[in-house]
């Protein structure tokens, strides 16, 4: 639900960007997020929440040897860092559960 979420609203202001601007460049939209002190402060923060999250997220999906992991780099870039870590974490928590019933099972 949270990846949901993330999605539908960080995309509700994409597609607003490019119904209201006249310059819908990626280069435009990323000047826009240095126009005031408080969105470079944003940008900031998300920059580290998104490099702590790919370094955990890679380290743990090789230790939990989840399948397809690395299409959530792209994912990140191209959605949202709030579409992709709740969508990895719900990947994340299946994978575990399998790993118990694997274990329990004796397999």
């Amino acid at each position: 639900m949270l990846a949901i979420l993330g999605l539908a609203y960080t995309w509700y202001f994409n597609i607003q960007f490019y119904l209201t601007e006249t310059d819908t460049s990626i280069n435009n939209f990323i000047a826009l997020t240095k126009t005031t002190l408080p969105a470079q402060s944003i940008v900031a923060d998300l920059t580290v929440v998104v490099i702590t999250f790919l370094v955990w997220m890679i380290y743990e999906s090789i230790q939990l040897k989840i399948k397809y992991w690395w299409i959530i780099i792209p994912l990140t870039f191209l959605v949202a860092i709030a579409f992709s870590l709740p969508l990895f974490l719900y990947i994340r928590a299946n994978r575990l559960e399998n790993i118990k019933a694997q274990s329990l099972s004796g397999s």
